[in-house]
């Protein structure tokens, strides 16, 4: 039986990728071995944007083949271009049989030598990342013209087929010349599986559950998950909340980030009740947040690559209310399907938008919720495994 030998280059362990992996594994026509570059999110390090301490409670390295790589950066780090330099990958591909070699962006010195050098080498090169054209298209013309030399004819010159994410990032591969014939849809996705196991478990006791969180039992709960930074721009949910200005509903932002103190200043000169900052929520306990909503949030800017707690929201059949500049919002809301769009930044048109939900009945809701949690369903890590299987195994 013909094999696809693959091999990943990350970063570091990421919850959305590790179950991926496992699953990969499990299949009898791939032979798989994920390098990671850095043990970043093991050891409780500082998390730029959630501003505290973050270390996943889920398991990130079982169940699939995996080695972490010396880091020779002088200052190592996730979040500098120089500061992942793992060179022993570049021998290992010299070692190894031709195969497949999946690179996750090229926000890294070591991705770009493993994309170049890999090539040269015989490899099969498969370039994952999440660039949308919409962010694309406001840089300015210098930068625009120095990425196109830089990725148009320099990188993607050694890169056979580019994975792509969404209708978004499709577009982006286009817009910098690679033809068709070298796209793969590889939806971003999330463990499908657990999240519906949860939501099955769940969505039993969502009053006990409720109690337990400390939220009000009786009113409709509006939910936000990301961190409380600018490009996710909480501020405008709370403005839109305060507008709302009704008693039966309630705010939860589920979780952390520099912009804190701002919205907490907000809530109190607003006198704002019903609010509730949850601080970090682990990925173990997220299902709980989902479980007890009635509808799920994202105001983000066009910085939003994607957005993956939309798909978890999703697989807790709830319906959706996203900004038009997020980057999943053209491939996962269907309008007044599964929810509705609104132009980021106008608070008067979320607000609005908010009460055309809450003016729903609670019929109309669920249905709206079952038509997220059908819709996820396409983005699975089994997409993603059979995309790969059609387009690199030999026929």
């Amino acid at each position: 039986m013909e094999k696809l030998n693959i091999v990943v280059l990350n970063s570091h362990p990421i919850q959305y990728f590790a179950p991926l992996y496992r699953q990969m594994a499990e299949e009898e026509t791939i032979q798989l071995k994920v390098y990671y570059c850095s043990k970043h999110g093991f050891n409780g390090e500082i998390d730029q944007q959630f501003k505290t301490g973050i270390q996943w409670d889920i398991p990130l390295l079982d169940g699939y083949d995996y080695e972490f790589l010396p880091n020779m950066a002088l200052k190592p780090s996730i979040y500098s271009f120089w500061g992942l330099l793992n060179f022993s990958v570049l021998q290992k591909l010299r070692k190894l049989p031709k195969g497949i070699v999946l690179v996750h962006g090229w926000a890294y010195a070591i991705n770009w030598l493993t994309i170049v050098i890999g090539c040269i080498l015989g490899h099969t090169i498969c370039l994952r990342a999440e660039s949308p054209l919409n962010l694309e298209r406001i840089k300015n013309r210098a930068l625009l013209w120095i990425r196109k030399v830089l990725l148009k004819q320099c990188l993607f010159r050694f890169v056979h087929h580019f994975l792509y994410i969404g209708s978004q990032n499709r577009a982006f591969y286009e817009w910098y010349g690679v033809p068709a014939d070298k796209l793969i849809f590889t939806p971003y996705a999330v463990d499908n599986q657990r999240f519906l196991r949860q939501y099955t478990e769940l969505s039993r006791n969502t009053v006990i559950l409720k109690e337990q969180l400390g939220l009000p039992t009786s009113k409709r709960i509006i939910l936000y998950s990301g961190k409380y930074v600018q490009k996710k721009r909480p501020l405008d949910l709370l403005r839109a909340f305060k507008a709302l200005n009704r008693s039966d509903v309630a705010l939860v932002l589920m979780g952390e980030g520099e912009l804190r103190p701002v919205m907490e200043q907000y809530i109190r000169v607003h006198q704002l009740t019903d609010v509730f900052l949850t601080g970090f929520v682990n990925q173990s306990k997220v299902a709980e947040y989902y479980a007890v909503a009635d509808l799920y949030v994202m105001c983000s800017d066009e910085r939003e690559t994607w957005g993956l707690s939309t798909n978890e929201a999703m697989n807790f059949a709830l319906p959706l209310v996203l900004s038009s500049q997020v980057g999943c919002a053209d491939d996962l809301l269907s309008e007044a399907e599964n929810g509705f769009s609104y132009s980021c930044g106008d608070i008067a048109e979320l607000t609005n938008t908010l009460q055309q939900f809450l003016y729903l009945s609670t019929e109309k809701i669920r249905e709206m919720g079952m038509c997220s949690q059908l819709k996820i369903q396409t983005y699975s890590y089994e997409v993603i495994i059979q995309k790969l299987k059609e387009k690199l195994l030999p026929c």
